[in-house]
Formats: structure tokens, sequence, C-alpha cells
């Protein structure tokens, strides 16, 4: 099976819980040590390899680590028919887990609530467990004489009402408590409302939320022992920042770790700071050397009227299409080595290393798009790129999207630079002459693609 992006989906797998219930698994990557990943309040691991930053953020941890994910009991592809557990159970699903798996000893990584199972585990099996890592989570959720920094309960409340009558429809809150930045892009809703709908119900959604208003693992904290790390998005909407940093002055020994962001899990996005961190701290090393400012060649895709397209089909039907013009692109992006850096609602930013690659990956997007009787257009330059998290900005950025522009419907337009690189390649040319770019000084000779 594989996901939208193209890239092969790790096998489902069962283990059996000492209850007897059936708790769903994935086991992906060859790396040294192994990291079990236990989820938040949404989780269904087999949607989540479905959009390309969740599969891409995946895919990054199995390449430093065996790694382990599953959905808790009641949520995703386990058992659903079951009641909400004690923290306890839940730590013995979690070891169901690891002895399905074959796993001894590994990280254990709680992300959200799913953070207070993987204290439990910590603090009552160390043997089991190599150190620990705990991402967007808390001690308790509500205020407390001694713990005054939680949510108040009239708020829990209301959050647990909205988010409850909104799940998994048009009007679902979730983007806004989880990657607020989304909010009215309709693509990543409308796949984030089917993770909902695939991760539980709103009757399900509501018993896990007074499952983890009702826990209190403060008195779990001092008897840690195993390392530990602490990481929390500064901006976190639904989890504060300061439910980390108190979780991080409270274990002993813990490092704690920020990062700039309005997210609430680093599943959504290009994060590689991070996963670098996480990498070295599970492993000792980093393989992934950032760097701010690169060279790049930069790939602007655009679907011809798609205005007109969009009225023609009707909203049902363009949707559908625009699904599958985005799969075709993200995986005929990786194929020829690129990063799609984001959709454009209709297209593609991407970038690539080589022009080479960038331009016969720009012709394939032509013959995929012809497939699904849709025309495009493309334009290509290449310059320095900066990196900010998971977009690219810089002067390079405006002349791709301006040579783009330029193009005519089923043209692949590129910039002297890129013609000049890939000299020798085999790749030839039809001069289209000079042009003014808005925005951009000087006049610029562009080509068009003749063969590839």
């Amino acid at each position: 099976m594989r996901g939208r992006d193209g890239s092969a989906v790790p096998e489902i797998k069962y283990a059996k819980a000492d209850d007897g219930v059936d708790l769903a698994y994935q086991v992906f990557g060859d790396g040294d040590v192994a990291v079990v990943g236990i989820p938040g309040i949404i989780s269904n691991i087999e949607v989540l390899w479905e959009h390309p930053d969740s599969a891409r953020f995946l895919r990054r941890l199995g390449s430093f680590s065996r790694f382990v994910h599953y959905d808790k009991r009641g949520q995703g592809l386990s058992d659903r028919s079951v009641d909400v557990p004690t923290l306890e159970q839940r730590a013995l699903d979690t070891r169901a887990v690891m002895d399905a798996a074959g796993i001894e000893q590994a990280v254990i990584a709680g992300v959200s609530e799913g953070g207070s199972t993987a204290v439990m585990l910590a603090a009552t099996c160390p043997e089991r467990v190599s150190a620990l890592m705990l991402f967007g989570t808390f001690a308790r959720l509500p205020v407390a004489d001694d713990y005054p920094i939680g949510w108040a309960p009239q708020v829990g409340e209301q959050v647990a009402d909205a988010w409850a009558a909104s799940w998994g429809t048009a009007d679902s809150i979730t983007t806004a408590l989880v990657r607020p930045e989304y909010v009215g892009d309709e693509q990543f809703c409308s796949w984030l409302r089917r993770y909902e709908r695939q991760s539980s119900t709103p009757a399900g959604l509501r018993a896990q939320l007074q499952w983890a208003g009702a826990i209190d693992i403060r008195s779990i904290l001092p008897t840690l022992s195993v390392p530990t790390r602490v990481m929390h998005f500064t901006g976190d909407p639904l989890v504060p920042v300061e439910f980390g940093r108190w979780l991080g002055e409270h274990i002993p020994g813990a490092r704690y770790m920020e990062y700039p962001g309005r997210e609430h899990v680093p599943y959504f996005g290009t994060y590689d700071e991070v996963t670098d961190d996480v990498e070295e701290f599970v492993t000792g090393r980093r393989s992934h050397t950032r760097a701010d400012r690169v060279l790049a060649t930069v790939l602007f895709s655009d679907i011809v009227s798609s205005t007109d397209e969009a009225a023609r089909m009707g909203d049902r039907q363009w949707h559908d299409v625009l699904d599958r013009h985005d799969a075709a692109a993200n995986r005929i992006v990786e194929s020829h080595g690129g990063r799609v850096v984001k959709s454009t609602g209709d297209g593609c930013l991407a970038t690539f290393d080589g022009p080479a690659r960038g331009i016969r990956c720009a012709t394939e997007l032509m013959t995929a798009a012809g497939d699904l009787e849709l025309s495009i257009r493309a334009g290509l330059h290449t310059g320095e790129i900066e990196l900010r998290d998971n977009d690219i900005t810089g002067i390079a950025v405006h002349i791709a999207a301006r040579v783009s522009a330029v193009a005519d419907a089923g043209e692949v337009l590129v910039s002297r630079t890129v013609k000049d690189l890939v000299t020798g390649s085999g790749i030839t040319f039809d001069d289209r002459g000079l042009h003014d770019l808005k925005g951009v000084p000087d006049r610029w000779q562009l080509l068009e693609v003749a063969g590839s």
C-alpha cells in the first residue's frame, strides 16, 4: 500500500493486550535504536501517512531509528468498543505492543496526552525504557491550588463541547487547535476532518478529553530516573507552553527545549530542527545539517484556467481532481529527488538540488496532468533560497514564479541560468526571447524546454 505521496505505507499489525483488546501498530525503519511513539487524542496510523507533511515526518524518524507507533485502545484501527482505561492499563498496552514487535527496550516518545502514558511506563518499568521524550504534553490540565497554570474548569468544558460538536464536520475546530496557520486551507482541513473521523467518534473524543482532564501525573515525576527531554512549541494553541516548562522543571535531570511555532504537534510541517534534535537525543549524532540559505532549483507549476475548470466540474469533482493532481505531483517530485514545499491550491512549489532533475520532473508533471484532462504550465529558476521552517523565500522564488506566469499552457519555461547549468545533459531548448519579469530587475532571457 502507498500513501498519496507515493511512499510505501508500513504494514498494519495487531498486538493483543493482556485483556484481549486488539492494538494496531506499525514498525518501520532500520536504525539501531528502537523508538515507540504514543499518540495523543487524534490518531489513525494508516491515515497519518496520507498527508505529505506527516508522511515526511514519519520517514525521517524511520531514517535513524526502528520506529513503532500504535493506535491506543478506543481510537483509530485499534478496538474502539472499549471503556476508557486506567493509566496503568495504557502503560500495559504499550508493553504489549513492544512485546509484539520484539522490542525489549526503547526510547518512549509521548505526544500530548500520550505523554502521561509514557511517564507511567518509564516510572514503573524503567528497564524497558532507555530514554523518555515528551512533546506538547502536561502533568495536569485543570487548575488546582498547587498547580495554578492549568485550564480553568469552565474553559475545559467549553473546549470539549465545541470540539465534540464540530468533530469531523465542515465546522471542525481541530485545525485551530493543532495548526491555526492552516485555518482556511481547505485541502489540509478536508484531510484533517477525515483523520478525525477515522480516529474516533464525537462521543469517543469526549470520553478521551474527560480522561485527559482527570489525569494527574505530578506525583510520578520525581520518581523518573531515565534521561528525559521535554519539547514544546512556544505558541501551542491547545496545551500552552507554560505546561511544558513546568514539566521540564519538575522532572529530575530533564532537558527542556522550546521551538517557535503555533503548532501542537510536529507532524504537519517541515520542522527539521525538531527532528534533528530528536535524532541527536536518540542516536547521539545528527546526520542532517541544516543550512538557512542554499542554492536550489525552484519549480512552480500551475493549472491553466483553474477557475473555469472548477466552475465546469463543480466543487465535489474539482476537489477530487485536485487531490489526484496533488498526489501525482508529490509522487513525481519525490521520484526526481525533489521536495514539495507546498501546494499552491492549483499547482505546487517544489525544490531540487539539480536543475536537470527539476526540468525532467516538470515535463513528467505535464504528462500526468494530461492524464487528468488538465493543462498546466511550469517555470524554473536556479538561485539562492532561504529556508524558513516549512517554506522558502528569496529572489529565486520570485523569479521562478514570474517565469511560470509567462509560460503558456503545456509549456515548461526556464531562465537562462537554468539552461546554462544543464549543458551536456541532452535537454534541448527553444529561445523565447527577453522578458520583463514583474518586480524583478533587468530583462531576463527565457527558454522553452523542447526535449528532455
